[in-house]
């Protein structure tokens, strides 16, 4: 699926989201009580008695950033509200000060280790983010639901995580695994679709004209899938029959329209074409890597950086595998790995343990993935 632009922001009811849009006064009140709270208890803003310059500029940094989010949030949600035409790739002037509000925060924490805060909702790191700025990330979330809105010709389904799971499945199995190992692949399968879309199938990209719907996949790779489904659809037919009636009734109605809208086949063709091949690896991966949350991250990296990762996969020491390529280490800070901070971002190089380590926005989908994919066990054996 090559390399892909993520948007690292949860994204949740999209199909309510534009039914939900406050209007834009109240949302600009909304926002402006927002800025207006943080100025009252931000610990950022709480500035001590003393400090060296390096500390007052840090905190100049973190809230001249800060400032800049809420405006472009604001911005944003006016242009929706107000229906004006938005910007070739509206989510990323977004995302971007996201990341840069992040990053000086870090930076201000590593000034001032005073300044790490209580844990926040998100589970970030208190020290990468301010609890106190919880409403501007709620915000944030809001209007990427309604930049990635799938078209109004999506094809959803009513089980969109047990598609998920069974086609992970069933394409392991037909790739020679064992039951126990095609299981860890279903699960690892959904946790591409947390990681991907957060779970919402048929979206858009805020962030890029290439990548769309349930596996954010380019037609290319779509394409590629698709072919790849074709060689191996007979051998699922042996020994589930149900599935491949399924995707008959799938291709039938999703006819000539693109595929990635459609979330069976874009499911099935986003794993038949980036990760169909590295599931007969999943014995040695559970064995290295026997933590759920970092079997994902390590297929999420097929997703970003797909060639250093399979060269880490085939050498002697996948954990100790280290990248040191500027243009691979930029693709990482692209998906918010190694992006936050001065610290963060002047690494030049990095093992693949250490890149898992710095995969923590991606923890709490995983751990919502793990935990739908427990639920859709329970309720089949049930």
């Amino acid at each position: 699926m090559g390399i892909t632009s993520h948007t690292a922001a949860p994204t949740a009811a999209l199909a309510l989201g534009l039914f939900l849009t406050p209007p834009a006064s109240i949302a600009t009140s909304l926002i402006a009580v927002v800025v207006g709270n943080l100025s009252r208890t931000s610990p950022a803003m709480g500035e001590p008695a003393a400090l060296t310059k390096k500390q007052s500029d840090a905190l100049g940094t973190y809230n001249d950033s800060r400032s800049r989010f809420e405006q472009i949030l604001s911005q944003r949600r006016a242009q929706i509200n107000s229906n004006q035409r938005l910007p070739n790739l509206p989510g990323q002037a977004l995302y971007l000060a996201r990341n840069n509000m992040m990053s000086a925060y870090k930076d201000l924490t590593d000034a001032l280790p005073s300044k790490i805060g209580r844990p926040n909702k998100y589970g970030i790191p208190p020290a990468y983010f301010s609890a106190d700025n919880e409403p501007l990330l709620d915000e944030y979330r809001r209007l990427f639901d309604l930049m990635q809105s799938p078209p109004v010709d999506a094809q959803k389904s009513d089980t969109p995580f047990k598609d998920v799971a069974d086609l992970g499945t069933a394409i392991a199995r037909a790739r020679g695994l064992d039951a126990a190992n095609a299981e860890a692949a279903g699960r690892i399968s959904l946790g591409l679709f947390f990681a991907e879309t957060n779970g919402n199938q048929n979206i858009g990209n805020a962030r890029s004209n290439k990548y769309k719907g349930s596996l954010q996949t380019g037609v290319p790779e779509d394409q590629n899938g698709r072919k790849k489904w074709a060689a191996i659809r007979k051998s699922i037919a042996a020994f589930d029959p149900t599935l491949i009636l399924r995707d008959d009734k799938e291709e039938a109605r999703v006819g000539n329209q693109d595929r990635r809208y459609n979330h069976w086949t874009a499911v099935r063709d986003g794993l038949m074409n980036a990760h169909a091949d590295i599931f007969p690896q999943v014995p040695s991966i559970v064995k290295t890597l026997p933590d759920p949350i970092d079997q994902m991250k390590l297929f999420e990296l097929i997703q970003i950086i797909p060639s250093p990762t399979r060269s880490a996969l085939g050498s002697r020491n996948l954990v100790d595998y280290r990248i040191s390529d500027p243009k691979v280490m930029a693709y990482l800070r692209n998906n918010s790995i190694f992006t936050f901070g001065q610290a963060d971002r002047a690494k030049t190089s990095a093992t693949f343990r250490e890149i898992l380590d710095a995969m923590w926005l991606f923890n709490d989908k995983f751990e919502r993935a793990i935990s739908k994919f427990d639920e859709i066990k329970k309720q089949s054996k049930g």
